[in-house]
């Protein structure tokens, strides 16, 4: 695969991901279960999306 199709790709598809679990975050926590139940999730949330974009920088942008 070419490096700007890897680029794009990987783009869209981590911002998808990051978008998701974004917005589930915050519907948990203006939900329901309210801003302290929802904490424990939103941490997880932001460690996970944390963790996608560092893998696109490493798959995608970094130069082997």
């Amino acid at each position: 695969m070419s490096y700007l199709v890897k680029l794009v790709m990987g783009l869209i598809g981590t911002a998808l991901l990051v978008t998701f679990v974004g917005g589930l975050s915050h519907s948990i926590s203006t939900g329901f279960a309210g801003f302290w139940g929802g904490f424990p999730f939103m941490v997880i949330a932001i460690l996970v999306c944390g963790m996608a974009i560092y893998d696109y920088w490493d798959e995608c942008v970094r130069k082997k």
